[in-house]
This record gives C-alpha cells, sequence and structure tokens, in this order.
C-alpha cells in the first residue's frame, strides 16, 4: 500500500464514522407579559370646584338683605340692607360651589409593556404607590398583585 492509499483509507473511515447529534438546548423560557397589570407610581387628590347656578347667590342676598334690615333705622338702615344684599349673595355664591365640589383621585400606573395610563376614580383606591395592580374591567377597579 502506498502512502496515499493509507491516508484515502482514513479519510474514508473518518466519513463514515458517525458523529454523535448535538444534545438540544431547552428552549429559553419566555416570560409572558401580563398586559393589564403593572406598578402605581402615583395618586393624586383632585379637588373640582363646583359649579354655580345662581340659586345660592339669590338666596345668599335675600337673607342677608333681611339681616342687614334688622341694624340700623332710616339711612343707615338702607345701607345696612344693601351691604347684607351684596355680603349675603357672594357668601350664597361660595357655598352653593363648595358643596357642589367633587373630589376624585387620579391614579398613574407604568404598565408591564411600558406605557403609562393615568385613571380617575371617585372614591379613594386602595392601593399606595409603588404597588403591583392589575386593571380590572378596563381600569374601573384596580385589584392588588403580590409582588
Amino acid at each position: 500500500m502506498t502512502p496515499r492509499c493509507g491516508y484515502l483509507m482514513i479519510a474514508a473511515c473518518l466519513a463514515v464514522a458517525p458523529i454523535a447529534p448535538a444534545r438540544s438546548q431547552p428552549a429559553p423560557q419566555q416570560q409572558r407579559v401580563c398586559g393589564d397589570c403593572g406598578v402605581v407610581q402615583s395618586i393624586r387628590q383632585v379637588q373640582q370646584q363646583g359649579q354655580s347656578s345662581g340659586l345660592g347667590m339669590v338666596a345668599g342676598g335675600v337673607l342677608g338683605g333681611v339681616l342687614g334690615h334688622q341694624i340700623g333705622s332710616g339711612r343707615g338702615n338702607t345701607v345696612a340692607t344693601i351691604a347684607g344684599a351684596g355680603v349675603g349673595a357672594v357668601a350664597g355664591n361660595e357655598i352653593e360651589k363648595s358643596h357642589k365640589s367633587k373630589t376624585s383621585w387620579t391614579v398613574s400606573i407604568r404598565m408591564d409593556a411600558g406605557n403609562m395610563r393615568t385613571l380617575t376614580y371617585s372614591n379613594q383606591p386602595a392601593v399606595r404607590e409603588g404597588d403591583r395592580v392589575k386593571l380590572v374591567n378596563g381600569g374601573k377597579q384596580l385589584a392588588l398583585m403580590a409582588n
């Protein structure tokens, strides 16, 4: 056998030798993102001034005028009546607006997807800043989740 033939035999043996299959690695576990989950970033209480219908102004003016009329006599009585009506109208208007004012809470949440959602509630939510929450009913409610 010539050396050339020996090399061919070795090459032929190597070409036919079975190669062990590569071990497959387990597929990496993909973390599932909760589309309705996030972390509360801030909670703000918002006081909305009520609107005046004019009824408070009228009622306050009448009441202030009646009370002012009780003071003094003659010209002083007229001045007191007018002043009482003016002060009563302003006070009645402010009382009506205060009575009709509304309090709401604005909650900002950083969602798992990275976007921010800002929701407004008429009652104080039972969550705090830093809490992990899930939006229920399209955000009408917040469910506290374990961190």
